[in-house]
């Protein structure tokens, strides 16, 4: 509802206050685990089942609170076909990093793991690169404003 329609004197009931996770598929969650806990470090929160299909693992990776907007979920689906690029589909991830020279360590240390990176692009506002997991997302590291 907006505000035009609430009407100018009425607080505002329901708003978005940030992202609370994203979900990934994944093919194994062991090559997805050791892409993003043992290279990239973020902490493995939570692993089970996922709730609305048990048959399926549902691991969860974020910073060592599993504080919501750092949280990033993945679930293992081992025999689905691969994804198809275009509307519906989401084109990268990008997780932030705090500094221009922070940016440019996780490219020499990446490319030194034999991960392949894009050169650092400047996009004014912030800085990033981009690489690909184990399936194949694209993930950006992208410097805070």
């Amino acid at each position: 509802m907006t505000t035009e329609q609430q009407g100018a004197d009425e607080p505002q009931r329901m708003r978005i206050t940030g992202l609370h996770h994203v979900t990934v598929i994944v093919r194994d969650l062991d090559a997805t685990t050791a892409f993003y806990r043992d290279l990239l470090g973020l902490a493995l929160v939570e692993q089970g089942v996922n709730e609305d299909d048990p048959d399926a693992r549902h691991f969860w990776f974020g910073d060592a609170e599993g504080r919501a907007g750092s949280l990033v979920s993945f679930l293992e689906y081992p025999s689905m076909a691969p994804g198809t690029v275009g509307v519906g589909a989401t084109h990268h991830l990008a997780l932030a990093i705090d500094s221009a020279e922070e940016l440019d360590a996780w490219r020499d240390y990446l490319r030194g793991q034999d991960v392949q990176t894009t050169e650092v692009f400047d996009r004014g506002r912030f800085r990033s690169l981009y690489l690909r997991d184990p399936d194949g997302h694209i993930l950006e590291l992208a410097t805070r404003v």
